[in-house]
């Protein structure tokens, strides 16, 4: 399968990384260790959210009426194509903004390139897809920085704006909240899939839509009062995620595994054995804080720990307003939202069942 038309022939991104999209991620357990000895210093009144609950993003109130998002997210190719890999970068950077409610009003690129062995044309194709991105999401991309690196790196620092008291955080979910997820999980395991040579054209084409797909119902789910916690699946996978949530509320999320959708034709790859390994990274870190009912087999723990790059919004919401949010989504073009579980009174932990 042709993933560029390039014709000069230039190595292949992603044989330039030794990992793609946020399958990059350092693994939750290390991560977790590294944080420990970072020492934590009385923030400013006005740091409403920092780096005390694993947000999304940081956000500082300016006024009554407006508090500035700022994040930054970053990683190597996920794919060959130089454009599509700055679509997929940019897009997963942006949605740390929609993540906490807010609307983006500004980019910064952040651009790492082994200068010796991509022809400039690459990197420019790398850095056009990304603005192209941003157009989409109506903001610019007003500066940056870039250095000579070993692998391949590009993303973007993001500024958004949200009314202080419409922010979502991951922490404030309640007992009883339903459990709605935005976008199909499995584009780890369809990366896996292309590494391999194996991915069809079809699967190459519904992963870049998935990756490319801006979370803008974020904005709108900020405006309601009824959705407690909000966040997005990333490199952490479904269950890493979920777990967040879980210990920022102190409860437990029971999950069945026919209502999480599942990208069809990662379904068939991760049963022939196709993962990553975040994958298995992901369950080392955090899968003692997972029970997996009766019938669950190594495959469905496989997804739920697959590596989402550009994954959809986790919302925990009022069942009231379930419907309102499902809506919110098929409106804005995310057919394959569903309701995936609730959450309940118990220990912060992942209950899955069949």
């Amino acid at each position: 399968m042709s993933q560029t038309s390039e014709t000069s022939a230039p190595p292949r991104l992603t044989s330039l990384a030794h990992g793609g999209g946020c399958g990059c991620k350092i693994a939750p357990g290390v991560l977790s260790e590294i944080l420990k000895a970072t020492p934590l210093r009385l923030p400013p009144k006005e740091l409403m959210v920092g780096s005390e609950n694993s947000e999304d993003a940081a956000v500082y109130r300016l006024n009554d009426s407006q508090a500035l998002i700022a994040t930054t997210d970053f990683f190597m190719p996920i794919v060959d194509d130089p454009y599509e890999f700055g679509r997929i970068a940019a897009t997963n950077a942006i949605s740390d903004v929609y993540a906490m409610g807010g609307q983006p009003i500004m980019a910064l690129a952040l651009l790492g390139m082994p200068i010796s062995q991509l022809p400039l044309e690459v990197i420019q194709r790398i850095t056009a897809g990304g603005e192209s991105i941003c157009a989409e999401a109506g903001i610019p991309v007003a500066g940056g920085h870039s250095i000579d690196t070993v692998e391949p790196i590009y993303g973007l620092v993001v500024l958004g704006l949200v009314h202080p008291d419409k922010v979502k955080r991951n922490n404030s979910a309640r007992a009883g909240d339903s459990l709605i997820l935005g976008k199909p999980i499995g584009v780890g395991i369809l990366s896996a899939a292309l590494k391999q040579e194996k991915l069809s054209e079809a699967g190459y084409r519904q992963m870049l839509s998935y990756t490319t797909q801006l979370n803008r119902p974020g904005i709108e789910l900020g405006n309601m009062a009824g959705v407690h916690a909000l966040t997005d699946v990333t490199g952490f996978g479904l269950a890493g995620h979920l777990l967040e949530l879980c210990r920022g509320a102190q409860l437990s999320a029971e999950l069945a595994w026919g209502d999480i959708p599942v990208i069809p034709e990662a379904l068939q790859y991760v049963k022939q054995g196709v993962y990553t390994g975040a994958s298995t990274r992901n369950w080392a870190g955090y899968g003692k804080e997972v029970v997996l009912g009766e019938g669950i087999e190594e495959w469905q723990q496989r997804l739920l720990t697959d590596p989402q790059t550009s994954g959809g919004l986790l919302v925990a919401c009022d069942p009231a307003i379930e419907r309102q949010v499902l809506g919110l989504f098929d409106a804005q073009g995310f057919g394959a939202a569903r309701k995936i579980g609730r959450l309940v009174a118990g220990a912060p932990q992942l209950r899955m069942s069949v």
